[in-house]
């Protein structure tokens, strides 16, 4: 009975930290906030 339980623990552990990397590396945030260079009238000079 408690290596179930173990194995449940550590495949739920598992799942949590593969669910973290997935959503730190691979989603991508839409923000659509983001200025396009130059446009706030600053003359940043990158274009």
């Amino acid at each position: 009975m408690n290596t179930i339980i173990q194995n449940i623990l550590v495949f739920a552990a598992l799942g949590v930290a593969v669910a973290f990397l997935i959503k730190k590396f691979f989603w991508k945030k839409n923000n659509s906030k983001k200025k396009a260079c130059g446009s706030d009238g600053n003359n940043c000079g990158c274009s």
